[in-house]
């Protein structure tokens, strides 16, 4: 199961995130999600369990629980929108701009 953390605090790391979710089962993968630009944390991450049970243990057990001083938050993730991220929303007319 896809576990989705957020409210992290800039000094998480995936290894605490793995660390953390280690004592509800095995952890498949754990990372923290950084801005491609800045290399800063954007604040989520996400935790891979291989046992939903132990996950749903985890979830429950570690929503609004305190990590690095912040108060996370933790629950199943969503599957992935199909978003199309090209940057020009063809579905509006262009309309010029009047000077």
């Amino acid at each position: 199961m896809n576990i989705f953390v957020a409210k992290l605090s800039s000094a998480t790391t995936g290894e605490d995130l793995q660390d953390l979710f280690s004592d509800f089962g095995e952890v498949t993968s754990a990372k923290v999600i950084y801005d491609k630009e800045t290399g800063n944390s954007k604040g989520f991450g996400f935790v891979e369990m291989s046992n939903d049970e132990e996950a749903y243990d985890a979830i429950n057990e570690l929503n609004d629980s305190e990590l690095d001083s912040r108060q996370i938050v933790v629950k199943k993730a969503r599957p992935r929108e199909n978003n199309d991220r090209g940057g020009f929303n063809r579905e509006r007319s262009f309309r010029p701009r009047r000077y």
